[in-house]
Parts: C-alpha cells; sequence; structure tokens
C-alpha cells in the first residue's frame, strides 16, 4: 500500500502519517525531514530527491507533505491512496498555535534534526493567507479531480475521528 498525505499546514498531516505507518507497519517519510537539515537550512536539491527516490523504490510508504519539488506527479502517480487534509484556515491556526506550546523549544520527530518548533509572523501569514492563494486551491481542486479515484478528503476532525477508527478497513 502506498499512501501520499498533502493538505495545509497544521491540518495534522504528520499526525495521521504517524497513525497509519504504525497500523499499517509500512515506512513513513515527512517531507519536511527531507527539504530540511539542521536549524531549518534547505538541504541540497539533488540530494533530497535522492532520499525520495530511494523511498519510493519500496513495496509500502506513506509520504507526508505537500513539496512539488519532490517527485509529487511521481508520488501521487505511485499512490493508492491520497489523503487530502482540508481544514479550515482558522482550525490549522489553532492546531499550529497548540502545537507550538506543546514542542516549544523542542523538535517534533516529523521535523528535520535541529529544527526546533517555531511560530512567527511568516508561518502565520502563510496558514492564514498564503497557502489558500487561489492558485494553490485550484492545484488542489484539479488533483483532487485528476485523482478522483483514489482520493480521500477529510475537512474537519469528525471526519478524521471517523477515518483514523475506520482504518483497518482501507
Amino acid at each position: 500500500m502506498k499512501i501520499s498525505i498533502l493538505g495545509y499546514s497544521g491540518s495534522g498531516k504528520s499526525t495521521l502519517a504517524n497513525k497509519i505507518s504504525n497500523t499499517y507497519e509500512i515506512p513513513l517519510l515527512h517531507l519536511d525531514q527531507v527539504n530540511f537539515i539542521d536549524n531549518w537550512q534547505e538541504r541540497d536539491k539533488k540530494e533530497a530527491l535522492e532520499i525520495v527516490d530511494n523511498f519510493m523504490k519500496q513495496e509500502s510508504w506513506v509520504i507526508d507533505g505537500n513539496y512539488s519539488k519532490f517527485k509529487k506527479i511521481d508520488r501521487l502517480g505511485m499512490s493508492d491512496i491520497i489523503i487530502f487534509m482540508n481544514f479550515n484556515r482558522f482550525n490549522c491556526l489553532f492546531r499550529t498555535i497548540k502545537r507550538y506550546f506543546k514542542y516549544k523549544g523542542k523538535v517534533r520527530d516529523s521535523a528535520a534534526n535541529n529544527c526546533k518548533e517555531k511560530l512567527d509572523f511568516e508561518f502565520i501569514k502563510w496558514i492564514l493567507i498564503d497557502s489558500r492563494s487561489k492558485q494553490k486551491i485550484e492545484n488542489y481542486n484539479n488533483m483532487k479531480k485528476y485523482y478522483a479515484n483514489k482520493w480521500i478528503e477529510i475537512s474537519n476532525q469528525k471526519e478524521l475521528d471517523i477515518f483514523i477508527d475506520n482504518l483497518r478497513k482501507i
């Protein structure tokens, strides 16, 4: 089984990816760990692509993250299931603030080494405005149409809870 998880920052992609990986005992790749190295510095793109390429050679996997530059078309094409976390912007902001206070001064397991949890104006703006541009929304809508036969959209906590409760039925 190959699963890609896409969606807005703060929607719970990494948490869901962990649950799926643990439930099915399949390898998990957080693309934030591929994109960044120590202290939020970007990894060399060639090295990052090699990591993603090698990971996708496995029989089963879960990949968490949007990053178009990391073989997005290949990832989605190879995926048996694509999960789109489509929580509203205010819910994502609330979840991000909650996560910040939980991990403040620490590194989340879905983040790269020495990338301590941070919350700044740029990231808040990204969550509320920039990640919801007309072009980005249109891009998600196009993916939803193109991959309709394997697209699962989760838009709120109730839908997420039901999905998690039914994981073994996928």
